[in-house]
């Protein structure tokens, strides 16, 4: 039920957790996007001490309409999240995979890719319990042991053994571009996703992911239709993007051209969850965070 504390580290996710002043009011100049999106925050920024139904309630009471929760083995504690999920009247939007990090499905052991894949299988289970449409998954990781084009095959060809059970289930594979090395340009996402030539792989789009590589409008927009979800993250490239002044931050607080993002999204008619993806914090903190989501990318 934690946060997968590698991703958290691999990401340096750095969130003050504190209410910040009030952003500029020429963020919510242009119109919000065309459609119906809803607020949503990953399970980690619900503190961990609290209950099951507890952080639900926290999630409703903040303001949050989704939550995409984490892969859960044991069916009780699956059965207990359904239940406080629709006690508080929250949607479980997406599944947020928690074994690609230590058994990439690029790995050449075929223990870590089996382990990849049932984890895979479970998260995609969790999901239609769930009444979820999609599960994350960080398709490959580039290292010194896995080169970018076996990363390439090796994960398409484990994605295209799951995509049977996703149609069975009619929960998507989300494939997100996170600091792996790999899909490293919204071109070259594109292509990876359409080589499936499957409804059942898309794009998750992380928006504080690609700052800095890349500008996230211009990602929005050459993957279009392809993005099913969408994490909310700003990122601070500080003074020449020093690695000891580049980090994650509050929504508003960084690089992101939250104008701009709220432009591309309506432009490609983008109606689904945007997914806030911080450090966890009280009623005060997430109420904030939701606000900001608010003027940020509603226009509110």
């Amino acid at each position: 039920m934690k946060l997968d504390s590698s991703r958290r580290e691999f990401l340096k996710t750095s969130v003050a957790a504190t209410c910040a002043a009030s952003l500029p009011a020429s963020l919510a100049a242009l119109p919000p996007p065309a459609g119906k999106m809803i607020r949503g925050l990953v399970w980690g920024m619900l503190p961990e001490k609290l209950s099951i139904a507890d952080r639900f309630k926290l999630a409703a009471d903040a303001g949050f309409e989704g939550v995409e929760a984490y892969t859960t083995e044991d069916q009780k504690t699956a059965e207990e999240i359904k239940k406080a999920a629709d006690d508080n009247k929250i949607r479980i939007t997406s599944v947020m995979n928690q074994a690609h990090w230590d058994f990439p499905l690029s790995s050449s052991d075929p223990e870590a890719v089996k382990k990849s894949m049932d984890g895979m299988r479970t998260s995609l289970r969790n999901a239609k319990l769930w009444g979820a449409n999609a599960v994350l998954l960080v398709p490959a990781v580039v290292n010194a042991k896995t080169s970018y084009r076996d990363a390439w095959t090796r994960s398409q060809k484990q994605i295209r053994e799951l995509i049977p059970l996703a149609a069975e289930l009619k929960v998507i594979i989300a494939v997100e571009e996170v600091w792996n090395k790999f899909l490293l340009s919204p071109l070259e996402f594109a292509k990876y996703v359409d080589e499936f030539k499957s409804p059942w792989v898309k794009a998750y789009f992380d928006v504080g992911n690609v700052v800095i590589f890349g500008y996230p409008q211009d990602w929005i927009r050459t993957l279009g239709k392809r993005i099913v979800k969408v994490h909310l993250k700003d990122f601070k490239m500080g003074k020449g993007w020093s690695p000891v002044t580049a980090q994650f931050v509050n929504l508003g607080e960084g690089d992101v051209d939250w104008a701009e993002i709220r432009a591309a999204l309506g432009e490609i008619g983008y109606t689904g969850p945007v997914t806030a993806e911080l450090d966890d914090g009280d009623l005060t903190y997430l109420s904030d965070v939701r606000k900001r989501i608010d003027k940020l990318v509603f226009g509110m």
